[in-house]
């Protein structure tokens, strides 16, 4: 059986830091894991309640694409200590109208990186925050905060290997985890 999760997260920068770190992760992840990342966001408006019940076809596609996936991995940069702007419009577009909450009981993980010494851990607990609301079922460990990003990712690549093996383990842990996760729900 094959593990299907939905990544997300990134910038918009042309050369994103965490948009690099999706692109390891399905390289990295575990045998008989698949991960598809959804990067569709600059199509997605502002999130409008009046909308809700209506949203455009990208949200249809985004809110199927997790309500089908086992378990979620957002991979998020830090910014004014928290995540960028359009992470959260898609988190709100995706768990509304109240009752079709595509994050409900979803095994959920989280990397968050940044250039700075703490690697987007503000951003990191700011999204955890978020999410209570949502009832996922967030990895709690082990945390990957990859703290210098610019000085690990060269040419579009991830360079160190460190990196990696915690990226990798924290993906094994996630399958482990949406297993257990789907024997309790």
């Amino acid at each position: 059986m094959t593990i299907k999760i939905i990544g997300f997260g990134g910038s918009f920068r042309k050369e994103s830091f965490s948009k690099v770190l999706l692109k390891e992760a399905q390289k990295l992840a575990p045998k008989n894991t698949e991960i598809e990342v959804f990067d569709r966001f600059n199509e997605i408006p502002l999130f409008n309640q009046d909308n809700e019940s209506n949203p455009p076809a990208v949200v249809k596609e985004f809110k199927d694409k997790i309500k089908k996936s086992d378990a979620v991995l957002i991979v998020t940069p830090e910014y004014n200590y928290s995540i960028p702007g359009f992470i959260k419009n898609a988190i709100d577009w995706a768990s509304r109208p109240y009752g079709d909450n595509s994050f409900e009981e979803k095994p959920l993980a989280i990397i968050s990186c940044s250039t700075g010494m703490l690697g987007g851990s503000r951003a990191q607990y700011h999204l955890r925050q978020a999410l209570v609301f949502l009832n996922t079922h967030p990895l709690n460990k082990p945390e990957v905060m990859i703290p210098f990003v610019d000085k690990k990712i060269k040419d579009g690549a991830l360079t160190d290997k460190d990196t990696a093996d915690r990226i990798a383990n924290m993906l094994e842990e996630l399958v482990k985890w949406s297993e257990r996760i789907k024997k309790t729900v």
